[in-house]
């Protein structure tokens, strides 16, 4: 009997490894299955600090439907301006104070004037939001920001807005490159306000042909121009920094295009560019490519497949 006994306590034994073992590779199996079953993410939530013509393009683009992202909320200076200019959007988004942007979205695009830049940059990365950034140049004042970006798990995104081969510089950048070179001709009134011309006493409205009314570094391009010559900040970011690229404003009143050239010249190769953007019908320190290029920079976000650099 002690003998039978023994025998069905060894096969019962045996009979619950092997249910063990199935329950095992059971839950095993189940575990693959659910790594190889893409999750599905929710939509990353965008805000948008400023909505001048910039900031309301980027929000209509949205608003239409980019896969992967929402329209949170906007933020500006007159918040009832900005709910009427919303009021037709499928979705509307939340207006609010730009102080309470940061709490209401992952990714936060910039549309600043330079002055009210680091009221919305510091806190978004403080929270370890994605900073888009337009007002690059304000980024040469904040150096920290980059640091504190890293701390906090933030990121900083600077889309290529109204220049045109960023990526080609920053791989140049990989290697060495001896200069960068830019020249920016702008309409007269494309130019009217701006600070170097007002302390320098420049005149460009009237004028009958084109005139050089800066050059020097892109550092001090973008404290004379802070409306205009983001671009500069953006390239030399891009390459060798802002003490070494250099740049020239003309004001010129035969043409209608904000145009920009570019000259680079690297141990991998020397190459020119030049671009023309059609002025913004609402500001036209500001080309209609720029918008274009924040909503580029928004889809690749999230986009399967990432084109350039």
């Amino acid at each position: 009997m002690v003998g039978r006994k023994s025998k069905r306590s060894v096969r019962r034994t045996a009979a619950g490894k092997n249910v063990g073992r199935k329950t095992v590779a059971a839950k095993t199996a189940s575990a693959r299955t659910a790594k190889a079953k893409p999750s599905a993410r929710r939509p990353l939530k965008v805000a948008i600090a400023g909505f001048g013509a910039i900031g309301r393009t980027v929000a209509r683009k949205l608003d239409e439907g980019i896969a992967g992202l929402e329209l949170a909320a906007v933020s500006a200076r007159d918040l009832e301006r900005a709910r009427a200019l919303t009021a037709g959007f499928r979705h509307r988004p939340a207006v609010v104070p730009l102080s309470r942007l940061p709490a209401l979205a992952d990714v936060v695009v910039e549309c600043l004037p330079a002055s009210a830049f680091a009221e919305i940059a510091r806190p978004a990365l403080e929270r370890g939001r994605t900073l888009v950034v337009i007002t690059v140049g304000a980024l040469l004042a904040h150096p920290e920001l980059e640091a504190l970006a890293r701390r906090h798990g933030g990121r900083i995104v600077v889309p290529t807005g109204a220049l045109i081969g960023l990526d080609a510089v920053r791989a140049a950048a990989e290697g060495e490159i001896r200069s960068v070179r830019m020249i920016s001709r702008k309409p007269p009134r494309g130019l009217a306000g701006a600070p170097h011309l007002v302390e320098n006493r420049i005149e460009v409205e009237g004028i009958d042909a084109p005139l050089k009314v800066f050059e020097g570094t892109a550092r001090e391009a973008v404290r004379g121009f802070p409306a205009n010559v983001n671009v500069a900040a953006a390239l030399s970011l891009a390459g060798i920094g802002p003490d070494r690229t250099t740049i020239e404003v003309w004001a010129d009143p035969g043409i209608d295009r904000n145009t920009h050239a570019i000259e680079v010249e690297a141990d991998s190769a020397r190459f020119s560019m030049t671009i023309a953007n059609v002025p913004s019908d609402e500001n036209p320190r500001t080309g209609r490519i720029t918008a274009l290029s924040v909503v580029a920079a928004l889809r690749k976000l999230t986009s399967a497949l990432g084109i350039g650099t």
